[in-house]
C-alpha cells in the first residue's frame, strides 16, 4: 500500500484538468470539418463520390453531415482544392439532429444544457445504461475510456451502471440492429423517467456505414428520443466528456465563443 501511495505522490496525479484547459490532440486526429466552398471547382463531385455513407453534398452548396460522417478523411484526399480538410477540435456534440450538418455558412451549433428543473432534478450526478446495439466495440471501447484517470469522469458525478433500474438514461452505439432492437426498448422502458437517451458515434446516430440496410435500423433515433448527439468513428472520449458536461450545465453553450483549435491539421 505505501508502494500504492509513494507512487501517486510521486506522478502528481494523472487526470487532465477539463474543461479549465485543452487537451493537446495528436496530430493525425480528424475532428470538426473546416469547409471552404469558395474553392470548390464547377460541376466537380470528387468529395461526394467518394463518401462511403454520402455524407457530403455539392449541391445546392457544399455540405457535411457530421452524424453520417466517418471521419475517414477520404473527402479531404480527393479534392483537388482543399474546399474540405479536417482540423482538431473535438467539441462537436449537439442536441439537436439538424444542428450535425454543417456548411461554409452554417456553423456547428454545441449542445446546450437541460432545463433547469431537469438538472435540479440529476442534482451533481448523472447515472447511464451503456447499450451496445450492434457495435463494432470502438465507440464503447472509448466510452469506457473515461473512467480511466486521464478523463476521470466520475469527479463530475458521471457513471456508468449495471442496470437500467438505477440509471438516468442510456448511452446508445452501434447503429441498432433488428436483433438488439427489443433489448433496446426494454432497456429504455426499464430507466425511471424522466429520461435521457444519448447517440454515441456515426452508426447510433445514423446507421453509419451499414446505414438503410435491412438488418438495421439507422441509429436510436427511429426508435427513441434523443436528447445528446455525439458525432465520430469512433467518438474520441473528449468528445464524449464534452458533450456531457455540457448537456449538464458544466460548460456553457458559448462558452468559447470561437474554436481556438480550428486550425486543419
Amino acid at each position: 500500500m505505501w508502494k500504492v501511495l509513494a507512487a501517486h505522490v510521486k506522478q502528481k496525479g494523472g487526470t487532465f484538468p477539463y474543461p479549465a484547459s485543452l487537451p493537446t490532440l495528436a496530430e493525425r486526429f480528424r475532428g470538426l470539418p473546416v469547409l471552404r466552398p469558395e474553392r470548390c471547382m464547377p460541376d466537380c463531385k470528387a468529395c461526394a463520390e467518394v463518401c462511403p455513407t454520402a455524407a457530403i453534398e455539392v449541391a445546392p452548396a457544399l455540405r457535411l453531415d457530421l452524424g453520417r460522417c466517418l471521419f475517414c478523411g477520404a473527402c479531404s484526399d480527393a479534392c483537388p482544392t482543399d474546399a474540405v480538410s479536417f482540423s482538431r477540435e473535438f467539441r462537436m456534440a449537439t442536441r439537436q439532429r439538424e444542428h450535425l450538418v454543417v456548411s461554409g455558412e452554417q456553423q456547428l451549433v454545441l449542445a446546450e444544457a437541460l432545463g433547469e428543473k431537469l438538472r435540479r432534478l440529476l442534482g451533481r450526478s448523472l447515472r447511464l445504461r451503456q447499450v451496445s446495439a450492434g457495435g463494432c466495440n470502438a465507440c464503447e471501447a472509448d466510452a469506457n475510456a473515461l473512467g480511466t484517470v486521464v478523463f476521470d469522469m466520475s469527479r463530475f458525478g458521471i457513471q456508468f451502471v449495471a442496470s437500467p433500474r438505477h440509471a438516468d438514461g442510456l448511452l446508445v452505439t452501434g447503429p441498432v440492429s433488428r436483433n438488439m432492437e427489443l433489448a433496446l426498448r426494454k432497456t429504455y422502458e426499464a430507466v425511471p423517467a424522466p429520461k435521457l437517451v444519448i447517440a454515441s458515434g456515426a452508426c447510433a446516430i445514423s446507421g453509419g456505414p451499414f446505414v438503410d440496410l435491412p438488418q438495421v435500423r439507422n441509429g436510436v433515433g427511429a426508435l427513441l428520443p434523443v436528447d445528446l448527439f455525439v458525432p465520430g468513428c469512433p467518438p474520441h472520449p473528449w468528445t464524449l466528456l464534452d458533450g456531457l458536461l455540457r448537456l449538464l450545465g458544466r460548460i456553457r453553450r458559448d462558452q468559447p465563443a470561437r474554436w481556438p483549435m480550428l486550425e486543419t491539421s
